[in-house]
């Protein structure tokens, strides 16, 4: 089966969430992304959740159908068989990827391309000003914790923080974009690059280009915290007769019009908007209302059950969905199953056989592919070594016996 960044090698140091999240996501489209961890593993090769014998679940998430180098790369000969790995000649060779400190030392732009002109180097950084950071502490900056939480009426409202590492993952998702556009820019022009993302550039960009910047530049305004209900137009949450809780959200007319017609409310809306002087056709005037409207879909919910709501929305133009624990998640949502095309049961080794999801791009023109395992840390190590640089066998057991290499290592 053929993939679509069939081809493309890239070589990986990586920790943490965006750049690991970043190589897998080329990985899974078919890229070969090797990625080099010293011997005993890397910080991340022990990092919650783990399973009840201490493997790390995490590792194996972000590491899917990467091929796995274990080598201590303090050592000067590991310098040189991995500068040799990162700059060796070919297409669609010649690319790094990390979000380690690279600026100096053997692992450098500069020295590395000295031996490949045409180098491409993506390197994710903490902050723009080049203080260190990641994903919680830039969160914190933004300004998300203080609309994230209790209602800006409670005067005991506080920061929140999320759980969610949302700007690692978007970061991820712009370091395999930028490897891209770098590798089409090489093959337009023959030249390589240096090119350079900030953690924190990632958080506030996207804080701008959702209009909290302008909004306190234009308006004169700081944000507020509105709890569940849905900033500018209409969403909030409900408990259903049985202790269940579901999210109903409003951002087109239709909506509106389909969840008044099942709930019954029509009647019930038209009089509010008289009393209040609102348009409910109007996503700002349901939004202002939106104290109001929640009290009869409050009671409405409150006098059924999640399955009997469930059996009422279905097939109408409501859009809501469910609040689910992880764990009711894989029990009850379909999507989260072998129905999806993106998930297959895939033997992980040393822990089991689990739901795991693969691209979830579908290319219309090749085939979707199961998801490949996560590598045993070094489990390639030998192969990457004779293949990939023409190592000898008798080399390669010299590198063992100095320490220089190892794998596959057992982590626990």
């Amino acid at each position: 089966m053929f993939k679509v960044l069939q081809g493309m090698r890239i070589i990986e140091a990586s920790a943490f969430v965006a750049a690991p999240l970043g190589g897998m996501t080329l990985s899974q489209m078919g890229a070969d992304v090797i990625r080099f961890d010293p011997v005993g593993g890397g910080m991340d090769s022990r990092r919650w959740p783990i399973t009840k014998e201490g493997k790390s679940l995490y590792w194996v998430g972000l590491n899917k159908g990467k091929r796995s180098l274990a080598i201590d790369a303090s050592k000067p000969q590991a310098q040189e068989l991995l500068t040799r790995l990162i700059t060796e000649p070919g297409e669609g060779k010649g690319i790094f990827l990390t979000n380690f400190p690279a600026s100096k030392g053997w692992m450098s732009y500069e020295s590395l391309k000295k031996h490949r002109k045409d180098l491409i180097m993506v390197n994710l950084i903490g902050s723009s000003d080049g203080t260190s950071a990641v994903d919680y502490t830039v969160n914190c900056a933004c300004g998300f914790p203080y609309v994230t939480g209790t209602h800006h009426s409670d005067p005991k409202a506080k920061p929140v923080n999320h759980v969610l590492p949302a700007w690692d993952a978007i970061a991820g998702i712009n370091l395999a974009l930028a490897v891209l556009a770098a590798e089409r820019h090489r093959r337009l022009t023959g030249e390589g690059q240096l090119v350079k993302i900030a953690l924190s550039d990632i958080a506030f960009a996207m804080t701008a280009n959702l209009g909290y910047v302008s909004e306190v530049q234009i308006n004169q305004e700081d944000r507020k915290g509105y709890g569940n209900y849905l900033y500018g137009a209409y969403g909030n949450d409900y408990e259903t007769k049985d202790g269940r809780r579901l999210y109903i959200v409003v951002v087109t007319d239709r909506m509106w019009t389909e969840l008044a017609k099942v709930t019954q409310l029509t009647d019930t809306f038209k009089e509010m908007e008289t009393r209040l002087g609102k348009n409910f056709k109007k996503e700002g005037d349901r939004f202002l209302a939106s104290d109001e409207i929640s009290v009869p879909i409050r009671q409405w919910c409150s006098q059924r059950t999640l399955k009997e709501i469930e059996g009422i929305f279905q097939n109408t133009g409501v859009c809501w969905g469910p609040y689910r624990t992880f764990k009711q998640m894989v029990e009850e949502d379909p999507r989260v199953s072998t129905q999806n095309p993106m998930f297959s049961m895939v033997e992980q080794p040393s822990i089991g056989s689990y739901l795991v999801p693969g691209s979830p791009i579908d290319f219309g023109a090749f085939t979707r592919e199961p998801p490949n395992p996560a590598p045993i840390l070094g489990q390639h190590t030998d192969e990457i070594l004779a293949k990939d640089l023409g190592l000898d066998a008798g080399t390669i057991k010299t590198l063992r016996d100095a320490g220089i290499v190892a794998g596959p290592v057992e982590i626990s």
